[in-house]
């Protein structure tokens, strides 16, 4: 069914690692419910909202240093989850 995905480690420990975020932020989502606020972003948002940002963000930063350097991806991955958490933070 699913024969042709490439399911090496790294990609199984991403999804885990993709999966894993949403759990959590579910849960947190259930503890404590959030309101929309406004940050530096031009709209108001959720957690969920600047959650996906995140995410969307982090793949467009990966595919750039795919695109023009020959950088290690773990910088990318560096630079990325720093924008998340700032994005999270005050986004």
């Amino acid at each position: 069914m699913i024969e042709w995905m490439n399911w090496t480690p790294t990609v199984a420990i991403f999804f885990a690692v993709i999966a894993c975020i949403l759990l959590a932020m579910t849960v947190y989502e259930v503890v404590s419910p959030c309101t929309e606020r406004k940050g530096f972003l031009p709209i108001s948002t959720t957690r969920g909202d600047r959650l996906f940002i995140g995410l969307l963000s982090a793949a467009y930063i990966h595919l750039a240093f795919l695109a023009v350097s020959d950088i290690t991806l773990w910088v990318a991955l560096a630079l990325s989850v720093a924008w998340l958490l700032v994005l999270l933070r005050w986004g």
